[in-house]
């Protein structure tokens, strides 16, 4: 396991100190909760990214609700 520092102006202490008031959470939670979800977005956007490409190349097809009921 590693550990970072990280050096904080006072806008950005107040910041976190009322998020860690707000979630419950300590700063070290908040911080690696906050880098899963940037984490997340960043795949998402790949993802997003990928199917566009797909779509542009003509390889998606979409189906109807009722198709996919059958």
């Amino acid at each position: 396991m590693s550990v970072v520092s990280v050096r904080l102006n006072k806008r950005e202490e107040k910041i976190i100190d009322s998020l860690t008031l707000f979630f419950g959470e300590d700063k070290s939670s908040l911080i690696k909760h906050a880098l899963n979800e940037m984490y997340e977005d960043f795949i998402d956007k790949k993802e997003i990214e990928d199917f566009e490409k797909k779509e542009a190349q003509g390889k998606v097809k979409f189906i109807s609700s009722d198709e996919l009921l059958k």
